[in-house]
This record gives structure tokens, C-alpha cells and sequence, in this order.
């Protein structure tokens, strides 16, 4: 029977191999992370690098909304005008084939 034993341990461990090594990947993983955390200074002044690019990307974007809203602003009372125009042109010819037909 000791025989059998030595046996059903081994296939034991080795079944339980693939979570032992998982296991012990994960505890590498989580020193990993508990010395980031640690680490506050660094992690400080990531933060702070990161809030001043996005503070900076905000005011670029809010910069290019208002010049796009101008433009929009433009073009729209340039479709007003070209509208106005083409009705004058409409009429303009209107009034000369007739001038020209008496």
C-alpha cells in the first residue's frame, strides 16, 4: 500500500501543479503592486504629469470648439448672402429678358 501512496501523491502534486504556479504568479504580481503603491512619490508625479497633459489637452480642445463654432457661425451667414445673391441674379435676369423682349 506505500507504494500506491507514493503514487497518489505524486499525481496529486503534479494535478496541482498548474495552481501552485499560478499561485506563485500571483504573489509576484501583488509584490509588484504593493511596491508601486509604496512608492507614493512616484506615483505622485505621474499623476501630476498626467493632470497637466490633460489640463493642456482640455484647453487646446475648448480652443479648437470656439474657432470651430466661429467658422460654423461664418459659414451660415455666408448661406444667407449667396442665398440673397442668387435670389437678386434670379430676379436680374428675370427683368432683362423681359427688358430685352419689348
Amino acid at each position: 500500500m506505500a507504494a500506491g501512496d507514493g503514487s497518489e501523491v505524486e499525481d496529486l502534486e503534479e494535478a496541482l501543479k498548474p495552481f501552485h504556479d499560478r499561485a506563485s504568479d500571483a504573489e509576484t504580481r501583488l509584490s509588484k503592486l504593493e511596491a508601486l503603491l509604496s512608492n507614493k512619490d512616484g506615483l505622485t508625479s505621474g499623476s501630476e504629469t498626467n493632470s497637466f497633459a490633460t489640463k493642456d489637452l482640455q484647453s487646446k480642445l475648448d480652443a479648437v470648439n470656439s474657432e470651430c463654432i466661429a467658422e460654423k457661425e461664418k459659414n451660415k451667414k455666408l448661406i444667407i448672402e449667396n442665398e440673397k445673391l442668387q435670389y437678386r441674379i434670379t430676379h436680374l435676369v428675370r427683368a432683362l429678358k423681359e427688358a430685352d423682349s419689348r
